[in-house]
């Protein structure tokens, strides 16, 4: 039965996804063989029922799509296409597009009507044998086309409703009720972001066969160059693994994001026991009780749905949902300030309200334009002014952000992010009225969406601002975390007057290091399910400082060594904390190994690695030019930089044999390091300027790299760059070590 179906769905791609029933023809538009310019867009699947295309043409029409259809009998044809008109109002529709037959435009312009619903295209009539359909875009302004259906019976009218309208899909589509099974793994992991890639990756490392499952070609989440947002936070116990997966600090919305998607995906690809199932959506899950037995999925493109079944799952799709499916309890929004003694007082309601509510940070999609070297036309969008409402801008950054009391960050998923779009046309068509930016174009607009909160799945556990306050320590902790709590809301929350909802601002509370315990990171009530990323288990604060792509990251490589321990022991997560927590500890926080030689010093954990490229001036901000020869080959150590309004933090790491240690100190403020460093005639040229280097000797033990407290302006130093060698492989001045050295 497997290979008939499989062998249908491969016929139905290589057609458009094309299904034929006694009088009509199904056509559904992601699947159409060549999409031109339009974009498959499987973010509102349980909002409006279906992966669709999107016309994200920046303003300019996208080439079309086109696919073939195969008409069984020859005769008159009614028309109808799934769209909506994504900003009505008193304008033309802004996401306007033609469907052509044969070469034969239909009559009407789609993406007119308001809501997603089947829009008459009126009747054509085809011949026997094959049909070209097309896709014309008019406006590049995100049209959007869910499904094209033809029908010979006048009174065949598709369904509306969304759970009748998935059943005659499937029926149309020959998509079995029962999928078949993908095979057996010993874990699951949905959610190709940067926890799901560190939980793949560690359970794969312990032997664990392992299902990757990302409904994206790309993998990465916000970090991808779909999303572009660069990684931060601390990478702490998961620094070897996190540094083959995350990002330099590019800017926010850079196109760099796509070389380090190249690291991230050639990483992955090197790990033959994680087998990717990219482009493949999940959809619900079948229970045994309160385990999952299954978890169902659907190719974004093709349709075709498969199961797949393993005894531990791992939830990291951000919203949650396979515990959602499950039936796991979950959180939405924020909590009340007393119920887990989160006020604070400065700040009110901003902080943390007296009664619980539905606020949640919020939606950001990064965008930029560029100067060319011509003047540059951009249409009139009367349908984004009233959102932009006279702001001006060429560029986004995270402050981009929408939520509101009133949405819901999953159920209205598809409104949020549009209202976001018509922020940044607005303000972009706002600012191309000034001269200086006449020559200016859109040159990137994200249309995933760029999500901090949604649903938070509770487990035995949930961590809170208190825990992060107090630096509390857990004899289960296996993740680390330095950043402050930054928690965002709408800049119209503290002042109903302000006129652009589409901006956010933030919080910020200091914090010592802190951490977080395993059972944040397994459901509470569905016994084989473990969680890592945003939908860890958390109150509204508690996810304020952990919430960014490192830290999560260090989640998923903690649950992914669950994972294995689990499969060891034939046990659940909740079984690996109480029986085998020792177990679990080993492999999330290894002891350091003896650093005696430049190969053993690379590979110790207790060094904090430059990630990536090795000329790294603060952990890949600012890049160096060149290594001094003396340097060339010894180990970079640098912690991340945190707030610049306060002074670049120290750092600490052990060593079993004797080192040499320099520190490249950037000149600010006069700032020099503590007597016993040497001051040396060596200087280290990087991006933004020089930095002198300083030497000391240490003996077997703790190295202390000093704090830099220079300041100039409101703005302190950066954080010492470290070059440890050990001292009996130290080389004469002018010559290299010898011995090669392993990549990580």
């Amino acid at each position: 039965m497997y290979s008939i179906i499989c062998a249908a769905a491969g016929w139905m791609a290589a057609l458009g996804l094309t299904a034929t029933a006694e009088a009509g023809i199904l056509v559904e538009a992601e699947a159409f063989a060549d999409k031109g310019g339009w974009s498959v867009d499987q973010q509102f699947v349980e909002q409006m029922g279906s992966p669709y295309l999107l016309a994200h043409g920046l303003g300019k029409p996208v080439a079309n799509a086109v696919t073939t259809v195969n008409v069984r009998a020859a005769g008159a044809y009614r028309v109808w296409v799934r769209t909506k008109n994504w900003v009505p109002g008193n304008w033309k529709a802004p996401g306007r597009f033609r469907v052509a037959l044969d070469g034969r435009r239909l009559e009407p312009e789609f993406g007119t009507l308001e809501g997603w619903q089947w829009q008459d295209g009126g009747t054509v009539n085809l011949g026997a044998g094959t049909a070209r359909l097309e896709l014309e875009d008019l406006t590049g302004f995100d049209g959007r086309c869910d499904a094209i259906y033809l029908t010979a019976d006048s009174n065949d009218r598709p369904p509306s409703d969304l759970a009748t309208l998935r059943a005659w899909r499937d029926r149309l589509l020959g998509i079995p009720e029962a999928p078949p099974s993908a095979g057996k793994f010993e874990v699951v992991v949905v959610g190709g972001g940067i926890s799901g890639c560190a939980a793949a990756i560690a359970a794969a490392e312990q032997g664990l066969r392992v299902a990757l499952v990302h409904d994206r070609p790309v993998l990465g989440g916000n970090g991808s160059g779909e999303i572009r947002v660069h990684t931060i936070g601390i990478t702490g116990y998961a620094q070897r693994i996190l540094s083959q997966i995350n990002s330099e600090h590019w800017p926010n919305g850079s196109e760099l994001a796509l070389e380090d998607d190249i690291k991230r995906h050639q990483t992955m690809d090197a790990i033959a026991s994680v087998k990717q199932y990219l482009r493949w959506r999940a959809y619900g899950a079948r229970m045994d009780g309160n385990r999952i037995a299954q978890v169902l999925a659907r190719h974004t493109e093709t349709g075709e749905a498969i199961a797949f079944e393993a005894p531990t799952f791992i939830d990291c799709t951000g919203d949650g949902w396979i515990g959602y499916w499950a039936g796991a309890e979950h959180r939405y929004g924020r909590e009340s300030r007393d119920e887990f003694g989160e006020g604070w007082e400065e700040h009110g309601d901003l902080w943390s309200p007296a009664k619980p509510d539905q606020r949640v940070m919020g939606v950001s999609l990064l965008w930029n334009s560029v100067a060319t070297s011509a003047p540059a036309a951009f249409p009139e969008v009367p349908w984004a002014a009233d959102v932009a409402s006279g702001h001006e801008a060429v560029k986004g950054e995270w402050f981009w952000e929408y939520s509101s009391n009133e949405l819901d960050m999953i159920r209205d998923a598809e409104q949020i992010r549009d209202h976001v779009l018509r922020a940044i046309y607005g303000t972009f068509a706002n600012a191309k009225k000034k001269p200086e930016y006449a020559t200016h174009e859109l040159k990137f607009v994200g249309y995933l969406s760029g999500k901090r909160e949604s649903r938070r799945l509770v487990g035995d556990y949930i961590y809170t601002l208190e825990d992060m306050l107090e630096g509390r320590t857990f004899p289960d902790a296996v993740v680390t975390e330095t950043r402050d709590v930054d928690l965002h809301y709408q800049r119209d929350y503290k002042d109903p007057n302000y006129p652009y909802d589409f901006l956010s601002t933030a919080l910020f509370k200091k914090v010592p290091q802190y951490y977080i315990p395993f059972r944040c990171l397994y459901s509470k009530n569905i016994v084989n399910l473990l969680m890592a990323g945003r939908c860890f288990s958390c109150s509204h604060a508690g996810l304020g400082g952990p919430r960014v792509m490192n830290t999560c990251g260090q989640m998923g490589a903690a649950t992914g060594y669950a994972a294995s321990v689990a499969a060891r022991h034939g046990t659940t997560p909740r079984g690996v904390y109480e029986n085998h927590l020792d177990e679990l500890l080993a492999l999330v926080r290894p002891d350091p190994e003896v650093t005696t030689s430049v190969e053993s010093l690379r590979r110790s954990r207790i060094v904090i690695h430059a990630p990536g490229d090795a000329l790294s001036r603060v952990v890949g901000q600012f890049p160096m030019i060149d290594a001094p020869e003396l340097l060339r080959e010894a180990i970079r150590t640098i912690p991340r930089r945190g707030n610049a309004s306060r002074p670049a933090e120290g750092y600490r790491f052990t060593v079993n044999a004797p080192v040499d240690v320099w520190i490249a100190v950037h000149d600010r403020g006069g700032y020099e390091p503590p007597a016993e460093w040497r001051k040396t005639e060596i200087v280290v040229p990087w991006e933004l300027g020089k930095d002198t280097v300083y030497h000391r000797r240490f003996e077997a033990g703790e190295v202390a790299i000093p704090p830099h407290t220079g300041k100039q302006g409101n703005y302190y130093g950066l954080p010492h760059l470290g070059f440890v060698m050990p001292a009996a492989v130290r080389p004469a001045e002018g010559m290299k070590i010898r011995e090669v050295l392993s990549d990580e």
